[in-house]
C-alpha cells in the first residue's frame, strides 16, 4: 500500500512541476510575514530570522527558504523528478530512502532530478496577496492510490486519471475569482450569489432580441447570449428599458496593453462589444491602460531609464487588433490614458475624493509594498463610466447611461464605482450614474477547462500572430481532452464535455448551433460517425480557428499607425 501511495505522489509531483510556473522570491520582515501568511510558511528546522526570504510557486507553495539557496526560475527547468529507493530487498535492515511513517504522519522523500545542472536564476518577485497565502497555508495533498481507492487496472492510466480527479476535487473547493487571479473549478451560480449580480433570464434575452433582431440590424442574438456565455448582469434590464423608450446609451470596454501580441482570450470582449455596437447602434469608448501596465509591470534601468514607452507602443499595436474586429469608426473613440487623462482628470479627482483608502484596500487588495500609482489607478478605470469624461465625443451630453461588457472577475472594480456614481452625474441621470454590466464566463486555457487563459503560458493560448501550423500543433498537443483512454471506452461512455477544451472552445467560436449540437450529442455519447472521437473534434476546432485567425490577420495587416491615430483623435461621435 505504501509503495502505491509513493508512486501516486511521485506522479503528482511531476505533474505539478511540469504545469508549474515561474518561481518568485521576495523578502519580508518576520512580523509582517507571520501576520499576512501565518506559521505555515516555516519548515520544521527554520531559524525564523527577523527578515525572511520567501519563495512563491503560484498554486502550490509559499515557504521560507535559506539565504544561501539558489533556485531555478521555473519548476520545469529540472526535468523529471524521481523518488529514490522506495523499497528495499526483503530481509534487509536498511531503511528505504523514501518512506512513510504512518504513526507520525510523516513522509520522507529522497529524490533526484533529470537536469541537476539547471542554471540558477535571480527571481525577484512580488509578495502574493493575503488570500493566496491563506489558500496555500493548508499544505494538504490529495491523491488516489491504485489498489486502494481505485481498481488496480491499467496502472499508469488509472493513476493519471485518479491524480487528475483528486486535483479537480481540491480546486473545486478552492475556487478563487477576483481581479488578480482566477483558480479552481468555477461555479457560476455561486459567483452570482457571492457577487450579488443577476442571472440573464429568458425574458431579458427576448427583450434584447426584439430591440436588436427586431430592428433589422442583426440577424440573430449573438451565440454567446444564446449559449449563456454572457450569463450575468447588473441593470441590463434598465438599459433595455431605456432603449424601448428610444433613449440612447454608450458602451465602455478596454485593454491593458501588456504585450504586442494579443491572444484569442483578449479578443473575446471586443468581438462581443462589436456585436453590441452594431445591434444597438450606439457609441463606444475603448480605454487603453498603458499607465496601468507600466505601474504593475514597468521597469527602470539606471542607464536606459524606464520603459513606459514600451507600453505606449503596445497600445498602438493592440489598437490595430481591436480595430480589426469591425467597429464603426464614426461611433468609436479609442484612447490612451497617458494621452487623454487630462480630459478625465476632474472626474478622477472626484472619485479619489469619494472612495476611502480602506474601501480601496478591501476591494483591490493594496498592500504596503504597492506603489502609490497602483493605489490611484482604480479611479482612472472608473471614470470612463461617466459621460462627462467625454465631453467632446458625446457632445456635452451628461445623461448617457453606460453599459460595460466584461469578464465577471472585473466586477469588483465597478461595484465600487457604482457605489459612488451618484456623485459624478446630474441628479436626473436615468440610472443615477451607475454603469450597467454584462458578465461573461471565462475562456479556458488550452491545458485545462478551468480558470482562464493567460498570456504568460504560450502553450495555453492561441495568439493572433500564430501561423496555421502553430495553431494545429497547439490544439493537437496541448488541448486538454475529455475523451476516454481507449476507443472502446469512448464508444461506451462518451467524453466529459465540461472538461474537454476543444468542445468548450467550439462553444465560443462555432456559430452554427446545429453543428455544435451534433458535436455535443456524438462526442458526449461516443456514438455517430463525424464527431465521436477527440481527434475529430480537435480537427473541427483547428479548421474554425485557422479561418478566424487568418481573416483577422488579413484585416489587421492593412491598418497603419496613421489609421490608429484617426481612431484616437478626440472628436464628436455619430449617435
Amino acid at each position: 500500500g505504501h509503495a502505491a501511495l509513493l508512486l501516486a505522489l511521485e506522479k503528482e509531483t511531476n505533474q505539478l512541476a511540469q504545469n508549474g510556473g515561474s518561481i518568485a522570491v521576495f523578502e519580508m520582515e518576520k512580523a509582517e510575514a507571520e501576520q499576512r501568511y501565518g506559521e505555515a510558511i516555516y519548515e520544521p528546522k527554520s531559524q525564523r530570522a527577523e527578515r525572511l526570504r520567501l519563495a512563491h510557486l503560484p498554486g502550490a507553495l509559499l515557504v521560507e527558504i535559506p539565504n544561501n539557496w539558489s533556485l531555478c526560475s521555473s519548476t520545469q527547468d529540472c526535468g523529471r523528478i524521481e523518488f529514490l529507493a522506495k523499497e528495499v530487498e526483503a530481509g534487509s535492515k536498511k531503511k528505504p530512502d523514501t518512506m512513510i511513517m504512518a504513526k507520525k504522519k510523516q513522509i520522507f522523500v529522497k529524490f533526484s532530478v533529470e537536469k541537476g545542472d539547471a542554471a540558477a536564476a535571480e527571481m525577484a518577485g512580488a509578495a502574493p496577496p493575503v488570500e493566496v497565502g491563506k489558500m496555500l497555508a493548508d499544505n494538504s495533498v490529495r491523491v488516489s492510490v491504485v489498489g486502494v481507492d481505485v481498481p488496480d487496472e491499467a496502472k499508469e492510466s488509472t493513476i493519471k486519471a485518479a491524480s487528475s480527479e483528486a486535483k479537480e476535487q481540491v480546486e473545486e473547493k478552492e475556487m478563487v475569482v477576483d481581479p488578480w487571479s482566477v483558480k479552481g473549478k468555477i461555479d457560476y451560480e455561486k459567483l452570482i450569489r457571492d457577487f450579488g449580480s443577476t442571472k440573464i433570464s429568458d425574458e431579458l434575452l427576448e427583450r434584447m432580441r426584439k430591440l436588436t433582431v427586431g430592428s433589422g440590424r442583426v440577424s440573430d442574438l449573438h451565440c454567446w447570449l444564446r449559449r449563456s456565455i454572457f450569463f450575468s448582469h447588473r441593470e441590463l434590464d434598465a438599459i433595455c428599458g431605456l432603449q424601448e423608450k428610444g433613449k440612447p446609451f454608450y458602451l465602455y470596454t478596454g485593454r491593458g496593453p501588456s504585450s504586442a501580441a494579443m491572444h484569442l482570450g483578449h479578443l473575446l470582449p471586443f468581438m462581443f462589444t462589436q456585436w453590441l455596437q452594431k445591434a444597438f447602434n450606439v457609441p463606444l469608448v475603448i480605454q487603453m491602460t498603458d499607465d496601468e501596465k507600466f505601474l504593475w509591470k514597468g521597469e527602470y534601468d539606471p542607464d536606459e531609464g524606464d520603459n513606459l514607452h514600451v507600453y505606449r507602443r503596445y497600445t498602438i499595436e493592440n489598437a490595430k487588433d481591436i480595430i480589426a474586429c469591425g467597429f464603426d469608426k464614426s461611433k468609436t473613440f479609442i484612447f490612451s490614458d497617458c494621452d487623454y487623462v487630462g480630459h478625465m482628470y476632474p472626474n478622477i479627482v472626484r472619485v479619489w475624493k469619494a472612495i476611502t483608502y480602506n474601501t480601496a484596500k478591501g476591494a483591490f487588495g493594496f498592500q504596503g509594498e504597492s506603489n502609490i500609482g497602483q493605489s490611484a489607478f482604480p479611479a482612472i478605470q472608473a471614470v470612463p463610466s461617466f459621460p462627462s469624461s467625454f465631453s467632446v465625443p458625446f457632445k456635452g451630453d451628461q445623461h448617457l447611461p453606460c453599459l460595460i461588457p466584461c469578464a465577471i472577475d472585473q466586477d469588483p472594480y465597478f461595484r465600487v464605482t457604482r457605489d459612488i456614481a451618484h456623485k459624478l452625474v446630474p441628479k436626473d441621470h436615468p440610472l443615477k450614474g451607475k454603469p450597467s454590466l454584462i458578465h461573461c464566463k471565462f475562456f479556458p486555457p488550452l491545458t485545462g477547462a478551468e480558470g482562464k487563459m493567460a498570456a504568460s503560458d504560450e502553450n495555453s493560448a492561441i495568439f493572433l500572430t500564430d501561423t496555421p501550423e502553430n495553431i494545429e500543433k497547439k490544439i493537437n498537443n496541448y488541448a486538454f481532452s475529455g475523451g476516454r483512454q481507449t476507443a472502446k471506452e469512448q464508444r461506451e461512455k462518451g467524453a466529459d464535455l465540461d472538461a474537454d477544451v476543444s468542445y468548450q472552445w467550439l462553444r465560443f467560436f462555432l456559430d452554427d448551433d446545429l453543428e455544435l449540437k451534433k458535436i455535443e450529442e456524438q462526442y458526449g455519447s461516443g456514438q455517430g460517425e463525424d464527431y465521436w472521437s477527440t481527434g475529430q473534434v480537435k480537427k473541427k476546432l483547428i479548421e474554425v480557428l485557422k479561418d478566424l485567425v487568418k481573416r483577422h490577420q488579413e484585416i489587421r495587416a492593412k491598418i497603419t499607425d496613421e489609421e490608429v491615430q484617426e481612431w484616437m483623435k478626440v472628436r464628436p461621435l455619430d449617435f
